[in-house]
């Protein structure tokens, strides 16, 4: 039984997307989009997301995107209405000669939907991703989570900005922290007061060499990211780790750069492949957890709602 439980197993993360594939799909999404006025957005972004999931895979499986156009159609219809209250509401006050309260409302409503935007976008992100039949789930309590947001607003700006770093990772370890891949449940190990040191060092530095060390700066920030994070069954676990280097980062980004100059920006298929590819490849994993061994354990859930609210707000996704 000792020997079962530390017996170490292997894992393989690798991205197989090509540039011209993927290209393909963002050409005809895009003109598709142009010319239903933007409608067709959420079949695009379910398309595009269902490429780059089946592209990405553990152990030779690869994940799986199970989202659909109509769910994120009727979540874009909502953010719709939700945004077009807002910018209504200010133009209402800006009509009746009171722009300033209008402005205060805008914003404070702004502010309101970022902790609803974050939850229901994992939410919804995780419920619909599955790898060999078996989705992951996200645990986390929209009230709890929407408190802490506000109390770590409150203290950042109460610190003049200072507490931002520690509230990046409360953020991340609390989201990260419930999310679940079927019966098993990831961990975020980050601290503030590291992330803080981390973010000064790479600051200075930066400035010190005249923007040349923000490549290791950037390949720190993926170390830090990707090395706290860990997934737990039981007594087993999986830890995550980047071999990453700072000369990778540097001809990653410069080549990148130049691909999208000299293609005046139509080259950003083969830049983001040419990123996922770099990513996933410098990501090891060890540990001990019999991937064959996980149960399914997580709901459907199809509101995605707060996946397009955080899309109006440019959020991106929290990893």
């Amino acid at each position: 039984m000792e020997e079962t439980t530390t017996k170490k197993l292997e894992y393989q993360l690798s991205y197989t997307g090509k540039g011209g594939d993927f290209f393909s799909i963002i050409i005809v999404n895009w003109l598709l989009t142009l010319i239903t006025l933007g409608l067709y957005y959420p079949w695009a972004k379910a398309k595009q997301l269902n490429y780059l999931y089946g592209e990405t895979h553990l152990n030779g499986d690869s994940f799986a995107f199970h989202g659909t156009g109509k769910e994120m159609f009727k979540g874009f219809i909502k953010a719709l209405l939700i945004f077009g209250t807002l910018y209504g509401l200010l133009f209402l006050f800006i009509y009746l000669e009171i722009p300033a309260v209008g402005l205060i409302l805008f914003y404070l409503g702004f502010l309101a939907l970022l902790p609803l935007a974050i939850h229901g976008s994992y939410r919804y992100r995780m419920s619909r991703t599955s790898w060999r039949g078996i989705r992951f789930g996200y645990r986390g309590d929209r009230k709890e989570f929407t408190l802490n947001f506000f109390k770590w607003i409150l203290l950042t700006i109460v610190t003049l900005g200072f507490y931002s770093f520690w509230m990046s990772i409360n953020m991340r370890r609390y989201v990260l922290g419930n999310v679940r891949f079927g019966d098993a449940e990831f961990n975020y190990s980050g601290d503030g007061t590291d992330y803080f040191f981390l973010y000064i060092k790479g600051y200075f530095l930066t400035i010190i060499t005249f923007g040349i060390y923000i490549f290791w700066w950037q390949k720190d920030l993926f170390d830090y990211y990707v090395s706290n994070l860990s997934l737990h069954k039981d007594d087993k676990e999986l830890q995550l780790t980047s071999t990453a280097t700072g000369g990778d980062f540097l001809t990653l980004g410069i080549t990148n750069l130049l691909i999208l100059i000299f293609t005046l920006g139509l080259g950003y298929a083969w830049v983001a492949t040419r990123t996922m590819k770099y990513i996933f490849e410098h990501i090891e994993i060890e540990g001990n957890i019999d991937l064959d061994s996980l149960t399914q354990t997580e709901e459907n859930f199809k509101d995605a709602t707060g996946e397009d609210i955080s899309d109006f707000l440019d959020l991106g996704f929290i990893i």
